[in-house]
C-alpha cells in the first residue's frame, strides 16, 4: 500500500488543522492506521490509531480531547483532526500502515507533511 499525507501548515496556537492521508494499493481496509510525529531533534513519536473498523481509537496523553483520528474506508483515507494546537504540536506528521493492530507495528509508511504551530 503507498500513502500520502497531506494538509500540513503554519497555524497560530489554538488553531486547528485537518491531516488526510491516502493509500492505494491493497485493500485499505485490511490496514490498522496510524499517525506518528518527529519535532526536529526528537524520535518520531506515537500520535493516534485505529483499527481497520473505525474502532479501537488510540492516542498518545498529549494530544487526548484535542485530536481525533478517523478513517473512511470508502475514500481509502485516514484523518487526523487537530484543534487547539500548541506550539509543541510542531513536528513532520507521518501516516503509517500496518496488519498487527492500532497500536503494532506499522509496515508502511508515508511521506511526511510539515505542521508548524507559532505562538
Amino acid at each position: 500500500v503507498q500513502l500520502q499525507a497531506f494538509g500540513g501548515g503554519l497555524v497560530q496556537a489554538g488553531g486547528s488543522l485537518r491531516l488526510s492521508c491516502a493509500a492505494s494499493g491493497r485493500a485499505f481496509s485490511s490496514y490498522d492506521m496510524g499517525w506518528f510525529r518527529q519535532a526536529p531533534g526528537k524520535e518520531r513519536e506515537f500520535v493516534a490509531g485505529i483499527g481497520r473498523s473505525g474502532d479501537r481509537l488510540y492516542y498518545t496523553n498529549s494530544v487526548k480531547g484535542r485530536f481525533t483520528i478517523s478513517r473512511d474506508n470508502a475514500k481509502n483515507t485516514v484523518y487526523l483532526q487537530m484543534n487547539s494546537l500548541k506550539p509543541e504540536d510542531t513536528a513532520v506528521y507521518y501516516c503509517a500502515a500496518g496488519i498487527g493492530g492500532p497500536l503494532g507495528p506499522m509496515q508502511y509508511w508515508g511521506k511526511g507533511t510539515l505542521v508548524t504551530v507559532s505562538s
